[in-house]
């Protein structure tokens, strides 16, 4: 290779030649209007590629299937300008810009698939972190409670031999079902006989109970009414509730 013209892979040396060979009248074509407008379309179609596979394959915003179908129908764009790039830059020579474009797209995609493989990876190493930890999150809660506890809201007792309700008793074992026993606690409550209550006798104003003065008044000796004597039976007993 002469130094006139140097090889593909002498970068800087060729890039040279591109500008000169551009900006001299004397020769034909113009290949810096291919190379530059060519290389943007491929970065740009590059990057597109890169970002829809994030999207897909590790973010998981968009579905996997519409991410390799936005990835196929920008690989034409990429192919095309990687193509203008490599036939500018070779000045014109279709056969080692078709060369040129082979490598740069057979690299391409294996950097791509690379990628996504890497993508998935990481992808499934972070799925599997946040399930390991919500299983250990649930095994730690099912020990927790795994005892024995008891209570209620209606667990308070009421007067006159009512029954009181436990609230349920949660019994399980490490590593067995958890069950639920609700019981009812009945417990009869002794109740005081209420106290008598006094009259007024309708002949003299006095106030006394009938029972303990054999139903007469202690003042005029007058008998107590049958109506107020009634109450004051009924007052000691109380029809059964």
């Amino acid at each position: 290779m002469t130094a006139s013209n140097p090889g593909s892979l002498k970068v800087r040396a060729r890039t040279n030649q591109v500008v000169d060979h551009h900006y001299d009248d004397a020769k034909p074509g113009k290949p810096l209007y291919l190379l530059i407008p060519g290389g943007l379309i491929a970065l740009a179609s590059l990057a597109l590629e890169i970002f829809i596979a994030y999207q897909a394959f590790l973010n998981e915003s968009i579905p996997q299937d519409t991410g390799t179908l936005l990835m196929l129908l920008l690989a034409p764009f990429y192919i095309g300008g990687v193509f203008l790039f490599s036939y500018g830059y070779e000045l014109y020579d279709l056969p080692r810009a078709l060369r040129d474009t082979v490598i740069i797209v057979f690299i391409t995609v294996a950097a791509v698939a690379i990628i996504a493989v890497l993508f998935v990876a990481l992808g499934a190493m972070g799925e599997g972190k946040s399930s390991s930890s919500r299983s250990s999150s649930r095994s730690e809660s099912s020990s927790s409670g795994g005892g024995v506890s008891s209570g209620g809201s209606g667990g308070g007792f009421s007067r006159g031999g009512s029954f009181s309700n436990v609230g349920p008793i949660f019994l399980g074992g490490i590593g067995g079902p958890t069950q639920t026993v609700t019981r009812e606690v009945v417990r009869e409550v002794p109740v005081a006989p209420p106290k008598p209550q006094p009259i007024t006798c309708p002949y003299c104003g006095r106030a006394y109970v009938p029972a303990e003065n054999k139903y007469a008044c202690p003042n005029c000796g007058g008998a107590t009414p049958d109506d107020l004597r009634a109450q004051s039976e009924s007052q000691l007993n109380p029809p059964p509730s």
